[in-house]
């Protein structure tokens, strides 16, 4: 299973992954994010879902899925012993303003408006926003700014994530509804902790 930002230190990774996976893989979605994270005195397991086929960030993921893959997911770590003592586990989706981790998500999500940082500016900026134009013949990033089409290394980018417009967003809708028609901007299910 691939997933394009984990940060699980101290735990049995390629267990962790090997429960993970099939559970993901019966609810259709992938993971974007697997995080296990001290947060104000307790840990957290955060697990962040999104439809593979979705051309918008967070198509897709409802809350009535973000408690399913949730609840599942906690049952099977009840009958392991792969995460010891006490943590909350939290499932939702990447929001509107997904974060962009691969080459992959640049081409995926072309047609999007992005904020892009560099670590070694060009033109004198470090940081761009514009429409995402996906990769062009190299590999590189392509965006559209005010400043006309820049094709970008994708070694050069140090982060990147989709931006919503929340001016445009109209009043009353949440952010996802304005963008994609469905549900609400980040979705999250919260299981009791352990």
């Amino acid at each position: 299973m691939h997933i394009a930002h984990e940060k699980l230190q101290g735990l049995d990774r390629e267990g962790l992954i090997a429960l993970v996976e099939p559970i993901l893989r019966a609810h259709g979605v992938q993971a974007v994010e697997l995080v296990w994270a001290g947060r104000g005195g307790e840990s957290v397991l955060s697990l962040t879902i999104e439809r593979p086929e979705a051309q918008v960030a967070g198509e897709g993921i409802t809350l009535d899925l973000c408690s399913e893959v949730s609840r599942d997911l906690s049952s099977a770590l009840d009958v392991t012993d792969l995460i010891p003592g006490r943590f909350r586990l939290e499932v939702g989706s990447p929001g509107v303003e997904r974060k962009l981790y691969e080459a992959a998500d640049y081409d995926r999500f072309a047609g999007q408006p992005a904020k892009l940082k560099l670590k070694v500016p060009v033109e004198g900026q470090y940081t761009f926003r514009g429409q995402l134009a996906g990769l062009d013949e190299t590999g590189n990033v392509l965006i559209h700014t005010d400043a006309g089409e820049l094709h970008l290394e994708f070694a050069n980018i140090q982060s990147g994530h989709l931006v919503f417009d929340w001016k445009a967003a109209k009043p009353g809708r949440s952010a996802n509804e304005a963008q994609s028609g469905t549900g609400k901007n980040g979705r999250k299910a919260r299981q009791r902790s352990r």
